[in-house]
């Protein structure tokens, strides 16, 4: 592996809960108003909604995939930067406010077919901004942290993302789209209560985005010499020369790599998809699907915690395995009774979320369990960088598969085959269980505990 340069920590990274980590999880916290509600439960249900014409929901899909392969294009040189540029700080700032600038765009698209591309390009380009800020975002995790904190404080930056998507979904909930005039005497007329809802994500990001911009600086003296710009060729050069040198010496670590880069991709697209598919196929209303992602994000983040014990007891490999195959088996059943109504999506599409947050957090202490004492930094690098350059892959596979249903069944619209959606995305999962099961279950000498 590469020579990595490791500065010394700052004085408070030594402790779980100092200003710096609130500031850095509130990053998470105001997170919550593109994830939970522009991306996954109120924008991406609105710009499929039938004022936006036939198609939708698969060209939302195609619109994200697009995004996934920019943002695999260009994640090395974003990941380069992070760790040598010494200015984190800006890049965050600078790509979260284009991420609020793209949720303040969303306000002018107005429920009818000319602006279908209008919202997608905005929401295709705020999930570019959005994962570019991430790569700073999660970068900082070692300057607030050490070896004995890491894990509590991004926990907890996990934890406050949970509990700030339902603070912000109940205030949307009851503020906007429950009440025939909701706040500031907005109604549902235009979508206006859904374009309003925009602006407030807006907000939210921005009055959240705040501590952690203001409260870690970026350190002139110690940021390093900039001889020369570092470009797109150079930087696949460094990442192939990673890779590389990871598959000569470390096998098991580059298969686990490459499974977890596949199924966390898939367990990205049952939230992103999920709030798409209950209001499409399950005839959800805006509020019921308001309601049922304040119950995901409830479901989710309990079982997440809950969850932790059995890593610690059984392993990680094993939750993984475990919430990956039981999330086959809830989604074959949303799409074999499809149409059994609500109920179903209750129980099933809840038992997905249950799953979700397990397997994310059992993926990255699986791999803290593989990497050789020394190499964090870089391997975990890697892992941010692997997961990004597959983001594609959910998306295409839910727009493709809505395609594949449509000529299958021979349907005269293609959203009457939108339950196919689901499928893709369990393909998904299904290829990153099988890349999984090959990689082997090895116990890290440093934490005794089996992987």
């Amino acid at each position: 592996m590469s020579e990595t340069t490791t500065a010394s920590p700052p004085a408070y990274a030594g402790r779980a809960r100092t200003w710096p980590v609130v500031a850095w999880g509130l990053w998470d916290w105001g997170s919550a108003a593109f994830n939970a509600v522009i991306t996954t439960f109120v924008f991406s249900v609105y710009i499929t909604s039938d004022p936006f014409g036939s198609g939708a929901s698969a060209k939302l899909g195609w619109a994200l995939a697009t995004a996934g392969v920019l943002i695999a294009l260009f994640a090395p040189i974003t990941g380069r930067r992070a760790d040598s540029s010494g200015r984190r700080t800006f890049w965050l700032t600078a790509n979260t406010a284009l991420v609020i600038l793209a949720s303040v765009g969303l306000f002018f698209v107005k429920p009818a077919p000319d602006y279908l591309w209008l919202g997608l390009v905005l929401l295709a380009a705020g999930n570019i901004a959005f994962e570019f800020a991430s790569v700073q975002y999660n970068a900082m995790l070692n300057e607030i942290s050490t070896p004995a904190t890491v894990g509590r404080i991004s926990g907890f930056g996990w934890g406050l993302g949970y509990i700030g998507g339902i603070v912000l979904l109940l205030i949307v909930f009851f503020g906007f789209i429950d009440p025939e005039v909701g706040l500031f005497g907005v109604t549902d007329e235009e979508g206006l209560d859904v374009r309003v809802t925009m602006l407030l994500c807006a907000l939210w990001t921005l009055v959240f985005s705040l501590p952690v911009i203001l409260t870690i600086r970026d350190d002139k003296v110690s940021r390093p010499e900039r001889h020369e710009a570092v470009g797109i060729v150079a930087s696949y050069r460094q990442l192939f020369g990673t890779v590389a040198d990871l598959w000569r010496h470390d096998r098991n670590t580059a298969y686990f790599l490459l499974a977890s880069a596949v199924f966390r991709d898939g367990l990205a697209g049952v939230f992103t998809f999920g709030g798409v598919l209950a209001a499409g196929t399950f005839g959800f209303s805006p509020s019921e699907v308001i309601i049922f992602a304040i119950a995901a994000n409830v479901v989710a983040g309990v079982a997440t915690i809950a969850f932790g014990t059995l890593d610690d007891w059984l392993g990680p490999k094993r939750v993984i395995v475990g919430s990956l195959s039981c999330m086959l088996v809830a989604g074959m059943a949303v799409f074999l009774l499809h149409e059994r109504g609500t109920v179903i999506f209750w129980v099933f599409g809840l038992l997905l979320c249950v799953f979700v947050g397990p397997a994310q957090s059992a993926s990255r202490t699986f791999l803290a369990r593989l990497i050789p004492a020394g190499k964090e930094g870089e391997i975990f690098g890697l892992y941010a960088t692997t997961g990004r350059a597959v983001s594609f892959m959910a998306p295409a596979a839910w727009a493709g598969f809505i395609g594949l249903g449509a000529a299958v069944t021979g349907v005269a619209d293609v959203d009457d085959a939108e339950h196919w959606g689901i499928l893709g995305i369990m393909v998904v999962l299904a290829v990153g269980l099988a890349f999984l099961l090959k990689v082997k279950a090895t116990e890290n000498p440093r934490s005794g505990v089996s992987a």
